[in-house]
């Protein structure tokens, strides 16, 4: 099962009047440290403060009234959970929420806030794949996935629609893209809608290390797991492998991939503060960590647009990282 030009654009025509279109900004100063121009498009700015509300939006949205009365469960550590929560509450359906117990508190919190209900598990010894099977078995509800389903992933391709148009209507047309990847979902999606509008435009993605697990897929020609040993500051990056679907989409639109480490994501985090006078999660802001640290030799000349995903940072882990205490 594939996602096509047409899904996203139908996507974009149910979003309309629900979704931000969040706008394309332009740092001088970041243009001349990297020696290119960046289009940057803050899905910070996206209700919910993340892209996540694209892709479940799309899906609710697409519930029978029949099941739209059964609800919805999701599992997420936070950006997928408030989204699925704030969409359900828009369009008048419970939801259900499977959570890590260590998930960022202003994750939980916001997603409590959108009036879903929230089950925390153990991520070390319990299954949330399960939770939510069992607790959808139960209700009769609809199992919303983070990333791989083809409603999810064409709703996040919005991102990519929006980006090449605005891109376009400032007189730029895009050499590369960047977006951070955890299953996939962003950069199946927004590959696909910028490959439609511009073929040659070449797809790059960015993943925390120790979870490079599409990185490796890619090399390997087939999905393969990791189990990271330790934690990322990314956690919302933090897929142990590609999806089913995301990943075929992946091999056929995307270049190449880097992992960044913690060190190099903390720094994008205190230059997106400082410097682009954003608020950005770890995670979202991988992309920008990798063309801070010069992670792509291959990155084609021409101008270059940059998603930074999401902004539900944590406010003490903010605090630590604009102090260098990470």
């Amino acid at each position: 099962m594939s996602v096509t030009f047409a899904d996203i654009e139908a996507a974009a025509g149910r979003l309309a009047g629900h979704a931000v279109e969040t706008p394309l900004i332009e740092s001088p100063a970041l243009n001349d440290r990297l020696g290119r121009r960046v289009l940057i498009k803050p899905e910070t700015l996206q209700r919910v403060g993340a892209f996540k509300f694209r892709g479940a939006f799309n899906r609710l949205s697409q519930l029978s009234a029949d099941e739209r009365t059964r609800g919805v469960v999701a599992f997420s550590s936070g950006n997928h959970a408030q989204g699925v929560a704030l969409a359900a509450r828009l369009l008048g359906m419970p939801a259900l929420i499977v959570m890590p117990s260590d998930a960022p508190s202003v994750k939980v919190e916001a997603t409590r806030s959108y009036g879903a209900e929230i089950r925390l598990y153990d991520r070390m010894t319990e299954s949330r794949e399960a939770i939510a099977a069992a607790i959808a078995a139960k209700r009769g509800a609809v199992i919303v996935p983070a990333f791989d389903d083809p409603h999810i992933i064409a709703g996040q391709g919005t991102a990519g629609l929006e980006l090449v148009r605005q891109a376009r209507a400032r007189g730029a047309e895009f050499a590369a893209v960047l977006t951070p990847v955890g299953g996939g979902g962003l950069i199946a999606g927004v590959s696909t809608a910028v490959k439609g509008l511009s073929p040659e435009t070449k797809i790059f993605g960015v993943e925390p290390a120790g979870y490079d697990d599409t990185l490796r897929s890619l090399r390997a020609g087939e999905r393969i797991g990791v189990k990271p040993a330790f934690r990322t500051l990314c956690d919302a990056l933090e897929s142990p492998a590609p999806g089913e679907i995301t990943f075929p989409i992946v091999q056929k639109n995307v270049s190449d991939i880097a992992a960044v480490d913690d060190a190099e994501v903390a720094e994008a985090v205190r230059y997106a503060a400082a410097t682009l006078k954003l608020v950005v999660e770890p995670g979202g802001a991988a992309g920008l960590a990798a063309l801070l640290a010069g992670k792509f030799a291959n990155l084609p000349d021409g101008p270059a647009g940059l998603v930074l995903s999401g902004g539900n940072i944590d406010p003490d882990l903010l605090a630590r990282i604009l102090r260098r205490e990470i």
